[in-house]
C-alpha cells in the first residue's frame, strides 16, 4: 500500500536570473513499512526534500501526498496538526525541549493534542529504547546517544504515517551511531513503521530496503536493495 506519493516536486529559492533550483521535478512513492535511505552529496537537495516531505517547508510546485492527503493544500494550522500526528521527525541535533524531562519530551505530541498516553505503548517504547531509568532526567543530563533515543520515542509516540530522520547519527560516535540505526530498524520491522532516512553515509544507506540517490536536485538512481 502506498503511504507516500511525491508528484513532480520542485523547490526554487530566489527569483529571475538569481533563482536556485534546489529540487527539480522529483517523483517517487513509498509503501507502508518500507525503509528508504535518501543519499547525496552536500547541496544535492536531499535535506530540501526531507523538509518538503515533513511539511516543514512548502514546494514551489508539485505534490506531497501522505495517506492521500495533499499536505500542501493544508493551511498553517492544519499543517502543524497533521505534522504532529502523522510525521515523526528525528533531527541530527535532537531538538529536545531543555526544560522538559525525558517523559515529557516523548509524550509532548500527545499532550499538545490533549490525547491520553497509551501507557502500555509508552512502556514498550521506553523499554526498547533503554530509557526506563532516565524518565525524570532533563536533556542536559543525558549523553548524545540517549538524547537521540528520546527523539526517536517522541517521533514514535503518535504512531505516525512516516518517520523522517535527518542525518540521525551525524552527531554521534560510531558505537552510538550503530545502536541508533539498529533501533530504527527494530521499530521499522516491529511496528511496520515507514522510515525514511537522509544520510551521506553509504554504510547506513545499504541497510535500507531501498536507496534513492539525489544529485543536483534530481533523482539519479532509485535502487531496491531488499525486495
Amino acid at each position: 500500500m502506498t503511504i507516500l506519493q511525491i508528484n513532480n516536486l520542485s523547490k526554487s529559492y530566489g527569483k529571475g536570473a538569481t533563482a536556485v533550483k534546489a529540487l527539480d521535478n522529483v517523483s517517487f512513492s513509498v509503501n507502508k513499512g518500507e525503509f528508504v535511505a535518501i543519499i547525496g552529496p552536500s547541496g544535492s537537495g536531499k535535506s530540501t526534500l526531507l523538509h518538503l516531505l515533513g511539511g516543514v517547508d512548502r514546494p514551489t510546485s508539485g505534490q506531497v501526498l501522505v495517506e492521500n492527503t495533499d499536505i500542501n493544500q493544508l493551511n498553517e494550522t492544519q499543517l502543524a496538526i497533521f505534522r504532529r500526528r502523522q510525521i515523526g521527525l528525528i533531527y541530527q541535533f535532537y531538538n529536545l525541549l531543555p526544560v522538559l524531562t525525558v517523559e515529557e519530551n516523548i509524550t509532548l505530541p500527545l499532550l499538545l493534542d490533549q490525547h491520553k498516553v497509551d501507557k502500555k505503548q509508552f512502556r514498550d517504547i521506553i523499554g526498547k529504547l533503554g530509557l526506563e531509568k532516565r524518565l525524570e532526567h532533563l536533556p542536559n543530563q543525558l549523553s548524545g546517544g540517549q538524547q537521540q533515543r528520546v527523539s526517536i520515542g517522541r517521533a514514535l509516540i503518535s504512531n505516525p504515517a512516516i518517520m523522517l530522520a535527518d542525518e540521525p547519527t551525524g552527531n554521534l560516535d560510531s558505537k552510538n551511531s550503530k545502536e541508533i540505526i539498529e533501533l530504527l530498524k527494530l521499530f521499522n520491522k516491529m511496528y511496520n513503521q515507514t522510515l525514511i532516512i537522509i544520510t551521506h553515509d553509504e554504510r547506513i544507506a545499504l541497510q535500507a530496503d531501498r536507496v534513492i540517490s539525489i544529485e543536483d536536485g534530481k533523482i539519479a538512481k532509485d535502487e531496491v536493495i531488499r525486495p
